[in-house]
């Protein structure tokens, strides 16, 4: 009962009490509405208050009466905040009282529609007005040769220009705009903090003072741009908020932008754009803000030359006085923002529809200034790429997009840089190959440039041998990075930003063990550690840097917010002690930074652009903003991408060592193998590879890829350029005879074309006796007289078929349209050789396995077949990694040459043999493309 009169006594001194008697106000003008910055929380409070009281009644079983006050008073309490909020309730939605008129309904009449802001309200009244005021202003200057635009800034205000800098404005040919239509409250739904929603086919609703203030920050991979086509005419900014959804949602470009440079984190960056700590520099900045929001929606009512030229007068007034490039002192602020966007340069196109010869040569000089600098075309090509459909006119003669890219956003050409950072501590798989692919590509299409830095911070679990690896597979899939760098080369650096988040309370030492510290991070609870002095924790981070065994037990945690619904802020982990030797820096150093640590300060020092992760790190995005924005670092713009997975596969480091400790294939590079080495080896083409990865994009979509699709795309490169050879099988031979061919110690031979399709492949020969080789399976039930066409070669007429032979006459005038069988087939000679053909199957038996699932219950036994067959002497010539069809069997890559054993002995792929050894190519059909039966399921 106390509690309920406490607040409602302060909810009525709140509702009877004007919002402009507030201690300090502060309102902040623009096009639209004003907000009273100050009042927000103290209102925020009251509704809070108010509601306590509410539920406390109830609990309670108060009475009834007093519940209902307490009702009344908590609606009147939830309207004053939406009236200082334009309209927008504390739950970030159009507020409405939810009554309806009981008469009317009964009458038949339909209730009034919801309550609209009354903010917004008494914002079109007092444009009406204006309207009409400015028209009989306008009637009058007419009339006597002028008319008197917005008043200037009134605290100290420039004397009028001497006749050197005076100007003489002719206004820009800028129709007067048509009174604006009447729209309804946006419904604002959920926005996530610093989430700026805005239309962005409305010019009015353009947010460019809120994105350019984040662009001269450096802080604008903070805000998270997003498309409404169906907002209302301001933009509007989630605030602060738990987990994904905003407190409170604040409205209007000038609203949104001062509330991002006075919350923000990084207030070393921000303070100064409205004028430092400065009281006086912070009013003279003010005052131009509201100065140029007046002028703005005069020249939107009246039209530009009546509702500016003042404003420009009173630029170059104030620059001539000062002798500043700019509006308040020797640096950029939110002055010069609010008053470059009134004067028409807040807009997506570049350069701004504005003729520098309108203003003058000091307004003009100033707003060119403004127009080129950098933060003004990073604005501009947000601003344009807000829904990924369009790029920046500025951007230059980029290529066009490769299908199912998407632009990077804030990219300009010259001045984008991406990293690929691998782990050395196993082989580059597949899902790999996307990300580094796809990072080279942003590179090169940006002119930019292409770092690959090995994060070796855990030296347990890398070696030498795997960093070797990785340089070899970049070179097989064709990237060739401008820099190659190493985490472990900023080790020092990162030991020194570790003891600076210490001093600045921003770290802790914590010896909690594993287990119970994952059970508090669960469970919301904070260390016992983490009100350690600052004296404390320096001392034990020393004594875990220096090796010694007390020293193991302590780890360094970041303090961040062990409530926040992102588990990756529970205060996590970012170093830790490891004895173990690194393979490059030895026993210099005895703890070693977290990924977590290590990868947002590298990004910022070796000035990454974007960041391209997948979207398995998406928790840990607001954990990389955290640190480099505590240790004031460069902000970097991360790109989210989903990883490529595909079905019957497996892609952890873990389970592929595995796999290779227990014999289950020959090797890393084993073909059966989805790293890079493995598909390679296999016959994958690089430019398929790229082709396929870039196809897939840079989608946040996660999905299992079909290895079908994959090796289909292959197939398109790799078949119009692989030459036709035919083979006969060793175990299904059955011998041909032509009566009248030439014998076979002859050597009468053939020239045909490598390619029948492409001449331009080379002509080869190939020899032709009276004595042949033929399948079994294709010579089955032949009949005498019967036709038979002899691929490349002629048609020859069945006379006698016998258990030794099908003897057959060869017919040159034959015609093949007359032969139900068409025959691959092989002289019978010396010259001719044996070869090995292998097929492969999946080393995992089930499509998708489920997490619970264990993958070593689904290993596929029947994994690799091969067969031997008699080969085409001209195969001989053949080099490793060479690409050729056997006619009717497929697609294979010659993976051993003929009398090359090879180095490290035998092994089941044929190494250490004699033959010629191919692997088949993967065709994407589940039925072989050969007639010819295969041992394997094609899948």
């Amino acid at each position: 009962s106390c509690n309920f009169i406490t607040a409602r006594q302060f909810v009525l001194l709140l509702l009877l009490s004007p919002l402009t008697s507030l201690k300090h106000p502060q309102k902040y003008h623009h096009q639209q509405h004003t907000v009273h910055m100050s009042s927000l929380e103290d209102l925020r409070a009251a509704v809070t208050a108010a509601a306590d009281s509410v539920t406390s009644l109830k609990a309670s079983g108060g009475d009834p009466a007093d519940i209902k006050a307490a009702v009344v008073i908590l609606l009147g309490a939830k309207k004053a905040f939406a009236d200082a909020n334009g309209g927008i309730g504390v739950d970030g939605k159009p507020f409405s009282d939810g009554k309806k008129d009981k008469k009317k309904k009964k009458e038949g009449v339909a209730p009034p529609p919801k309550l609209e802001a009354n903010a917004e309200n008494a914002a079109k009244k007092a444009a009406k007005k204006a309207e009409k005021a400015a028209k009989k202003a306008a009637a009058k200057a007419a009339a006597a040769g002028g008319a008197p635009p917005p008043s200037a800034p009134s605290a100290d205000k420039p004397p009028p220009a001497p006749a050197a800098v005076a100007t003489t404005f002719k206004a820009p040919a800028v129709k007067a705009k048509a009174p604006a239509k009447k729209r309804k409250v946006a419904q604002f739904g959920k926005v996530e903090p610093l989430q700026l929603c805005f239309s962005p086919n409305d010019g009015d609703a353009i947010p460019f003072i809120t994105i350019m203030c984040a662009a001269l920050t450096g802080l604008d991979p903070d805000l998270k741009l997003k498309m409404d086509k169906h907002r209302a005419a301001a933009p509007a900014l989630g605030t602060t908020g738990v987990g994904k959804v905003a407190d409170a949602v604040v409205t209007g470009d000038v609203t949104c932008a001062t509330y991002f440079l006075k919350t923000h984190q990084r207030l070393d960056l921000t303070l100064p754009l409205l004028g430092g700590e400065d009281p006086i520099a912070q009013a003279k900045v003010g005052e131009w803000v509201e100065y140029a929001s007046k002028c703005k929606g005069a020249a939107e009512a009246t039209g530009f030359a009546a509702g500016c030229s003042e404003l420009v007068e009173s630029v170059a007034c104030a620059l001539a006085a000062s002798g500043s490039v700019f509006l308040t002192g020797s640096a950029l602020t939110l002055a010069d923002v609010a008053v470059f966007d009134a004067l028409g340069g807040g807009t997506k196109v570049h350069p701004s529809p504005v003729n520098l010869e309108d203003l003058g040569p000091e307004a003009g000089r100033w707003f060119k200034l403004i127009e080129m600098s950098p933060a003004t075309l990073k604005c501009r090509h947000l601003l344009c790429g807000v829904d990924g459909s369009s790029e920046f006119p500025a951007s230059g003669a980029l290529d066009p997009l490769v299908s199912g890219c998407h632009m990077l956003e804030g990219a300009l050409p010259f001045e984008v840089t991406t990293r690929f950072p691998p782990e050395p501590s196993g082989y580059l798989h597949i899902g790999h190959a996307k990300a580094v692919l796809l990072n080279d590509y942003y590179a090169r299409r940006y002119k930019g440039k292409l770092i690959v830095r090995f994060d070796d911070t855990n030296p347990s679990k890398e070696k030498e041998e795997f960093q070797q690896s990785i340089v070899e597979d970049l070179g097989k899939l064709g990237v060739h990075p401008d820099v190659v760098t190493y985490t472990s080369d900023y080790f020092e650096q990162m030991k020194g930003y570790a003891v600076e988040l210490i001093k600045n309370g921003l770290a802790f030492m914590d010896d909690t063990d594993q287990e119970a510290m994952q059970a508090e991070r669960m469970a919301r609870k904070d260390s016992s550690r983490r009100g350690l002095s600052v004296e404390d924790n320096i001392k034990y981070f020393e004594l875990m840097c220096s090796g010694d065994a007390e020293g193991a037990k302590w780890c360094l945690r970041a303090k961040i917010n062990m409530q926040s619904v992102n588990g990756t802020m529970r205060d996590p982990v970012l170093y830790r002690q490891n004895l173990t030797p690194h393979h490059r820096s030895g026993t210099t150093y005895k703890a070693y930074p977290t990924y977590d640590l290590a990868c947002p300060i590298v990004d910022s020092v070796e000035g990454v652009s974007h960041a391209l992760r997948t979207t398995e790190y998406n928790d840990r995005d607001e954990q990389y903003a955290w640190i480099q924005n505590a240790l004031k670092l460069r902000r970097v713009r991360i790109h989210g991408f989903a990883r490529m997975g595909f079905q019957f596969t497996e892609l952890s480091k873990r389970k592929l060592t595995w796999f290779v400790e227990n014999g289950h294939v020959t090797g890393w590079d084993d073909p059966r193998f989805p790293t890079v080495r493995g598909v390679v080896r296999r016959g994958i083409n690089i430019g398929a590879l790229r082709s396929y990865i870039l196809g897939q994009g840079a989608s946040r979509r996660l999905t299992l890829m079909e290895w079908s699709k994959f090796w289909a795309e292959n197939k398109k490169v790799i078949d119009d350029g692989a030459p036709r050879y035919m083979c006969c099988s060793t175990e299904g031979a059955k011998k041909l005879r032509i009566t009248n061919a030439p014998a076979p110690d002859d050597n009468v031979f053939l020239t045909i074309d490598c390619h029948p399709k492409f001449p331009e492949l080379g002509k080869r020969l190939i020899k032709t006796s009276s004595e042949l080789l033929v399948e079994d399976s294709d010579v089955q039930g032949v009949e005498v007289g019967e036709m038979i066409g002899l691929m490349r070669w002629g048609v020859c007429k069945v006379t006698d078929v016998n258990d030794d032979a099908i003897v057959a006459e060869f017919l040159p005038d034959g015609d093949v349209k007359d032969c139900k069988r068409k025959l691959t087939w092989l002289s019978e000679s010396k010259q001719n050789h044996t070869v090995k053909l292998f097929e492969f199957d999946n080393l995992i038996n089930k499509k998708s396995l489920e997490e619970e699932e264990n993958f070593k219950d689904f290993i596929n036994e029947n994994n690799l077949a091969y067969m031997t067959v008699h080969g085409d002497a001209g195969m001989k010539s053949l080099a490793v990694d060479d690409v050729v069809q056997i006619e009717r069997r497929g697609l294979y890559r010659v993976d051993k040459v003929y009398g090359d054993k090879g180095k490290g002995g035998k092994d089941v792929l044929g190494r250490g043999e004699e033959e010629l050894v191919l692997f088949m190519i993967p065709d994407g059909k589940k039925k072989a493309m050969s007639s010819l039966s295969t041992k394997l399921e094609h899948r």
